[in-house]
C-alpha cells in the first residue's frame, strides 16, 4: 500500500510506497554501446562493427570504435553507480571480445569482465549479466549468422566460456536481450546489423535464437547456475477501433510478431497457432525439429521485460495520417513486420520522446498485469529496460536539467508499483541507460543516459534524472518495510 499520495514534483503519479522486500533498483548498458576498444586486446569484428562500415547504415557515419570508453573508464563508471545507490548493474558480455572470430576464448576479454564483476561486488552492486546483446562475431555471420542453426550451438560454447570465468561470482544470467530486434530488425528490416532483408532468414533467426536460449539455459544450469532468464522487448498492441474487425486483426498480427512468437515458445512450449499460420509462407514449420520446443521451453527463473511505448494499431494504412514512425501511418522499419505490411500506427495525441515514441506510463502497468493473467507459467518479472531519449541541454553551471526524462522515469516507476498492487510479481526495475551511448542505427544522436557523456572529452555528468533516481532509491531503502527486514 502507498505510504502517501504526494506525487514527486516532476511526476504526476505517486512513487512513495512500500516496495516488496528485496526489490532491486538498477540501471543497464550493453557492451557494444559503451565499451569502445572495438579492436583492442584481441577483440575482432562483431556484426555491428561491420555494419557501421556500410555507407548510410549509421547516422552521420558514426562507429563503435570508442563508444563511451567504458572499457578504459570502467572503475570510474562503477564509482558513479555506487554514488547513485544502484543495487544492481545490468551489463552484457561481448561475444566478439570473449571469442574473437568465434575461435578459442580470449583471456584478455574475459579478464575485463572479471575485473568489472569484482569492482561491482566491492561496491556492493549486484552483477546482472546478459550474454547476447546483439554483437554476434562477424565471422559467424559470414557462415550464415542466426539463419544458420549451427550458430545456436556456437552460442552455447561461448556461454560456457563466460560461465567458467564468472560463474563463481555472478548469480543472474540472461541469455538474450530483445531477440525481436536481432532477428526481425536485423534479418528482415535490415535496419539493424547484419542489415539483411530476407524474411526467411529472419524467421530462421527467431527460431535459432530460441533454440540457443534453451540449450544455454540447460548447459549453464547443469554447471550450477541458479538464476537464469531471458529479456524480451514487449508492448501493448491496441486496436484503434476495437469494433472494427480489420483493426482487431491488424493488432493481433502485430502482437504476434512483437510479443507472442517470443513469449509462447518459452512459456508455453509452442508457437501461437495464428503465428504458425501467418508465417507458413516463410517456412517456420520446416525449422522446428523434434525436441526443439521442449528445449526452448526449459523453465526459467525470471523474465526480463523491456518496455518503452505502446503501439496503437490500424489495419487501414491508406486512411491514416501521421509522421511515419510509431504513431504515423507506417514505420520506416515496416518491412520487419513480416506478413503485416498493411499495418499502420495512428497517433493518439500523447507526448513523445526524442525517439518519437509515445509516453504512456499506464501501458507498462497494463503490460505487467497482462503477462501474469495470460501466462500460468510466468516466472518473476524484472523491468530490465525502461527509459527515454531527449535532447539534453547543458546549463551554464554544467548541470543537465532533464525534466522530461525525470518525469518519464518517475512516472514509470509509479506504474510498476501500481502493477504490483494489481498482482504483478515484479521484483526489480532497471533504468535504460546508465550512460549516454551508441544508440545503434541512430549513432550518438539519441541520448538515453541518466549520466551525460561529453563525446569529445568523455567526461561524465550525472543529470537531474540520475539525481532523482538516486533519491528514489534512497527513499525506498529507508521505507518501513526495509527497516523492518534489515
Amino acid at each position: 500500500m502507498p505510504l502517501n499520495d504526494t506525487p514527486h514534483p516532476a511526476s504526476g503519479r505517486s512513487t512513495s510506497r512500500i516496495w516488496p522486500e528485496g526489490f532491486i533498483w538498477g540501471s543497464a548498458t550493453a557492451a557494444a554501446q559503451v565499451e569502445g576498444a572495438s579492436h583492442e586486446d584481441g577483440k575482432e569484428d562483431s556484426v555491428w562493427d561491420a555494419f557501421a562500415r556500410v555507407p548510410g547504415a549509421i547516422a552521420r557515419g558514426e562507429t563503435l570504435r570508442d563508444a563511451v570508453r567504458h572499457y578504459h573508464r570502467m572503475p570510474e563508471d562503477v564509482a558513479i553507480m555506487k554514488e547513485l545507490g544502484l543495487g544492481s548493474y545490468r551489463f552484457s558480455t561481448s561475444w566478439s571480445r570473449v571469442r574473437p572470430g568465434d575461435r578459442a576464448a580470449n583471456p584478455q576479454g574475459l579478464d575485463f569482465y572479471s575485473r568489472l564483476v569484482d569492482e561491482l561486488l566491492e561496491a556492493g552492486i549486484l552483477p546482472w549479466l546478459t550474454l547476447y546483446h546483439w554483437d554476434l562475431p562477424q565471422a559467424l555471420e559470414e557462415k550464415g549468422g542466426w539463419a544458420n542453426r549451427d550458430t545456436a550451438y556456437r552460442f552455447v560454447e561461448y556461454a560456457q566460456d563466460v560461465y567458467s570465468a564468472l560463474g563463481d561470482r555472478v548469480e543472474h544470467w540472461t541469455t538474450f536481450n530483445e531477440p525481436f530486434c536481432s532477428s526481425l530488425l536485423g534479418y528482415a528490416a535490415g535496419v539493424h546489423a547484419p542489415g539483411r532483408q530476407e524474411p526467411h532468414a529472419a524467421i530462421a533467426a527467431v527460431h535459432h535464437q530460441h533454440l540457443a536460449h534453451g540449450l544455454a539455459t540447460d548447459a549453464l544450469r547443469s554447471r550450477g547456475a541458479q538464476q537464469l532468464g531471458i529479456t524480451l522487448n514487449l508492448s501493448n498492441s491496441i486496436p484503434r477501433d476495437p469494433a472494427d474487425p480489420v483493426d482487431l486483426d491488424a493488432a493481433r498480427r502485430f502482437d504476434s510478431l512483437q510479443n507472442r512468437i517470443f513469449l509462447d515458445p518459452i512459456l508455453r512450449g509452442a508457437y501461437p497457432a495464428d503465428s504458425l499460420s501467418d508465417l507458413d509462407q516463410f517456412g517456420i514449420r520446416d525449422l522446428i525439429r523434434p525436441g526443439d520446443l521442449e528445449v526452448i521451453s526449459t523453465p526459467i527463473d525470471f523474465l526480463g521485460v523491456n518496455h518503452y511505448h505502446d503501439d496503437l494499431i490500424s489495419g487501414h494504412p491508406d486512411h491514416e495520417g501521421g509522421d511515419g514512425h510509431s504513431g504515423g501511418a507506417t514505420r520506416p522499419t515496416s518491412s520487419c513486420w513480416i506478413g503485416s505490411e498493411d499495418i499502420a500506427f495512428p497517433s493518439r495525441g500523447l507526448p513523445r520522446t526524442g525517439m518519437n515514441w509515445e509516453v504512456n506510463p499506464d501501458g507498462l502497468r497494463m503490460l505487467l498485469v497482462r503477462l501474469g493473467e495470460e501466462y500460468p507459467r510466468l516466472p518473476p518479472l524484472y523491468v530490465t529496460e525502461n527509459g527515454a531519449a531527449y535532447d539534453d541541454v547543458v546549463s551554464e553551471d554544467g548541470a543537465v536539467h532533464d525534466l522530461e526524462r525525470t518525469r518519464f522515469i518517475l512516472d514509470h516507476i509509479a506504474a510498476v508499483g501500481e502493477a504490483i498492487d494489481a498482482g504483478a510479481d515484479v521484483r526489480g526495475y532497471f533504468v535504460w541507460s546508465l550512460l549516454d551511448n551508441f544508440e545503434w542505427s541512430w549513432g550518438y544522436g539519441k541520448r538515453f543516459g541518466i549520466v551525460r557523456v561529453d563525446y569529445e572529452t568523455f567526461e561524465r555528468t550525472v543529470k537531474d534524472s540520475g539525481l532523482a533516481y538516486a533519491r528514489e532509491i534512497a527513499a525506498a531503502r529507508f521505507s518501513p518495510l526495509s527497516e523492518a527486514t534489515a
